[in-house]
C-alpha cells in the first residue's frame, strides 16, 4: 500500500499558521494565536507545526514537501524569529512562495471550481524584489512603471486565471509603501491599497488596529452623505488612495470613554469609510473581470473579509458564482501554500473539497475527563450524554429558557469566524440578549453586533436575498416581520451577517437548531465566538472551561458533556 502524500504550508507573518494536506485534502490546520493565546500571533512556526503533525500522528520526516511565505523575508530553513524544527531534517524540501498566489491558492483549493477568475485584495503583499526572486517567470506581468520604480513596491491587488490546476497572472498591481510618519494615519501597508485605508480609518475611530472588522459594525450607526468627498480614484485601470481625504479628520480617538461622547462623529466617519470600500471593490473587481470576463470568481485577500461589500458585489451580478475564501486574511496563508505545493509544486489533480473550513484537532473524552476532573473544576458536576439527540433537546429548551450556552465540538475553525464548533449560542429574540453577552460575556462594545445562524434550507423565510452563507460572510436583511423575534441578531439598519448551517459538515449544530426550531418556532440562533474580547477563540477544554468561569455564560457543553453554574 502507498504512503499517503502530505504537503506542509505555513504561513510566517502576523496571523500565523500551519496547514498540513493529505492527498491533496485537508486534513488539520491551526492558527498559531490559538495556541500562544496571542491574537495575530506570526512569526515562528514550530508550535503551529507540531500541533498539526500530532493531530495526524507522523514526524516531518513523514512529509514531501514544505511551501512557506512570509510577508517581507524568503525565512531560512533553520531560523526564523528562533530555531525552527526543520533545522533538525536537511533533507526535506521547502520552496517559497509570493504572499498573493498564497492567497489566491488558498481560496482556489477550497472553492467547488474547476476553473475560475481569482481577486486578491489586502493590506500590503510580497515586494516587488521578493516577488520577482521566487517567480522570476512572472515579470511579464508587472507594468514597467513598477518595474523602473526605485522605492520599495508591494504587491496591492492581483487577479488570476485558474485553469483547474495552476494559476496565471492577468494582471498585478503593485504601489508603494506608505511613509512613516507620526500622522494620524500612519500604517504599515502600502500607500494606494484598501485594506490599508480600512485599517487606518479603523485606528482614527477606535485607537488601535486590533479588529478592523469593528468598522464595518459602527457604519450602519452613522449617516450617508455628511462627507462628500472620495478616497479612492480609478486611473487607466488602477486604484490610488487620494490623500487629500487625510485633511478632512483631525479628531482622532483617546480611549473608549471619548469614542462614546463622540459616538455619532465617528460613526459618520465609519460610515462613509465603508462606503468608500464598498465603491473601491467593486470597481477594481469590475475592471478586471471587464478585461478577462468569468463565470466564476474567486475572491481572497483582508479585504474579502467585509461582509457587506462581499453582498453588493454578489448583488452586482458581474460573477453567476463567487466563492469568498471564509479565511481570507493573512491566516488563510498556510492554506494557499499547501495547495500551491499539490497543485502546482507537485501537479497533482485537484482533490474536490467538502466545504468545511473547520481544520482543528478533536478533543477525546479522556481530554475532556481530565480537565473537569482537575481539583479546581470539582465544583462543577458534568453531565454526560449518552445519546446525542437528548443533548441537543436539553440544549435547545435552555437555549429557549434564555440561557447561554459555550458550544465546544470537534475540530475548531480554521479562520476568524465561529461557525458552531466554537460558538457562543443563544436566543436570537430574548429582550436585552444582545447587551448582556457584549457586557456581560464577551466584554466588548455595545454597539457590536451578532450573527444569527440560520437552517440552511429556512434562510430564505427569515432574510431578505436568503443568500446561502456557510462562512459568515455576506451580509442580508432581516425580513420586517421578523424584526421582533430576530432583534439579538439584526444590526441597526436592518442587516444580518448570516450563517447558512450544513448539515454535511456541521451536523451536530443542525440537531441542534433543528430541536431549537422545534421548541421555539424560529430556526435561527445568535451565534458568537468562543472568546471574549482580545482573546483569540477558545482552542482547547481547559481554555473552555477557564472562560465560563470567568464570564456570565450559564452552560458549557463540551462534546457530549454538559456543566453548568
Amino acid at each position: 500500500m502507498n504512503s499517503p502524500v502530505y504537503v506542509l504550508g505555513t504561513g510566517l507573518s502576523h496571523n500565523g499558521s500551519a496547514v498540513l494536506l493529505k492527498n491533496g485534502r485537508v486534513c488539520v490546520g491551526i492558527e498559531k494565536e490559538r495556541l500562544t493565546r496571542i491574537k495575530h500571533d506570526g512569526g515562528n512556526d514550530n508550535l503551529a507545526i507540531q500541533y498539526c503533525l500530532d493531530a495526524e500522528g507522523i514526524q516531518l520526516k513523514d512529509i514531501s514537501l514544505v511551501v512557506q511565505c512570509a510577508n517581507f523575508d524568503i525565512p531560512d530553513r533553520s531560523q526564523y524569529k528562533g530555531k525552527r524544527l526543520f533545522a533538525e531534517v536537511p533533507d526535506l524540501k521547502i520552496i517559497d512562495i509570493s504572499h498573493h498566489l498564497a492567497h489566491a491558492y488558498s481560496a482556489v483549493g477550497t472553492s467547488s471550481f474547476s476553473e475560475c477568475a481569482v481577486m486578491v485584495i489586502d493590506g500590503c503583499g510580497s515586494p516587488l524584489d521578493q516577488f520577482l526572486k521566487l517567480h522570476s517567470e512572472q515579470k511579464q506581468y508587472v507594468s514597467p512603471e513598477i518595474l523602473n520604480e526605485t522605492q520599495m513596491v508591494c504587491e496591492k491587488d492581483s487577479f488570476y486565471h485558474f485553469d483547474g490546476q495552476k494559476l496565471t497572472p492577468l494582471l498585478k498591481d503593485f504601489s508603494k509603501m506608505a511613509e512613516r510618519s507620526d500622522s494620524l494615519f500612519s500604517l504599515p501597508t502600502t500607500q494606494h491599497s484598501i485594506g490599508g485605508f480600512y485599517a487606518s480609518v479603523s485606528h482614527y475611530v477606535f485607537g488601535d488596529m486590533d479588529d478592523v472588522g469593528k468598522l464595518m459594525g459602527l457604519a450602519p450607526f452613522g449617516n450617508s452623505g455628511i462627507y462628500d468627498f472620495d478616497a479612492f480614484g480609478f486611473e487607466s485601470g488602477n486604484l490610488f488612495v487620494n490623500e487629500d481625504w487625510k485633511n478632512q479628520f483631525a479628531n482622532p480617538s483617546k480611549g473608549y470613554d471619548y469614542f462614546k461622547n463622540n459616538f455619532e462623529y465617528y460613526a459618520n466617519v465609519a460610515k462613509w469609510a465603508q462606503e468608500q470600500v464598498e465603491k473601491a471593490v467593486l470597481k477594481c473587481i469590475h475592471n478586471r473581470l471587464e478585461k478577462f470576463p468569468h463565470k466564476n470568481l474567486c475572491y481572497s485577500g483582508g479585504v474579502a473579509l467585509n461582509a457587506v461589500a462581499n453582498a453588493k458585489l454578489q448583488d452586482s451580478k458581474i460573477a453567476e458564482n463567487i466563492y469568498f475564501e471564509p479565511a481570507a486574511a493573512d491566516n488563510g496563508l498556510a492554506l494557499g501554500c499547501a495547495f500551491y505545493g499539490w497543485l502546482e509544486y507537485l501537479n497533482m489533480p485537484k482533490v474536490p473539497h467538502d466545504g468545511s473550513t473547520c481544520f482543528g484537532k478533536t478533543y477525546s473524552n479522556d481530554e475532556i475527563e481530565t480537565t473537569l476532573n482537575k481539583d479546581e473544576n470539582k465544583k462543577y458536576k458534568p453531565r454526560k450524554f449518552s445519546d446525542e439527540n437528548e443533548l441537543v433537546n436539553y440544549c435547545a429548551e435552555k437555549l429557549n429558557q434564555g440561557k447561554t450556552i459555550a458550544w465546544f465540538q470537534s475540530g475548531a475553525e480554521f479562520g476568524p469566524r465561529s461557525l458552531g464548533r466554537r460558538s457562543i449560542l443563544a436566543h436570537p429574540g430574548i429582550e436585552g440578549m444582545k447587551d448582556h453577552i457584549n457586557l456581560d460575556i464577551k466584554f466588548r462594545e455595545d454597539f457590536r453586533p451578532f450573527a444569527p445562524a440560520v437552517l440552511k434550507e429556512n434562510v430564505g423565510e427569515y432574510f431578505v436575498k436568503g443568500r446561502n452563507s456557510p462562512y459568515m460572510i455576506l451580509v442580508d436583511k432581516t425580513k420586517p416581520e421578523y424584526l421582533e423575534k430576530l432583534k439579538n441578531v439584526t444590526h441597526r439598519d436592518g442587516s444580518a451577517r448570516v450563517q447558512t448551517v450544513e448539515e454535511s459538515w456541521n451536523s451536530k449544530f443542525v440537531k441542534l437548531l433543528t430541536a431549537f426550531y422545534e421548541q421555539s418556532g424560529i430556526a435561527v440562533l445568535l451565534n458568537t465566538s468562543l472568546n471574549k474580547k482580545g482573546m483569540p477563540i477558545v482552542e482547547t477544554p481547559e481554555e473552555a472551561l477557564h472562560l465560563f468561569e470567568i464570564t456570565a455564560l450559564d452552560i458549557l457543553v463540551m462534546e457530549n458533556y454538559i456543566i453548568e453554574k
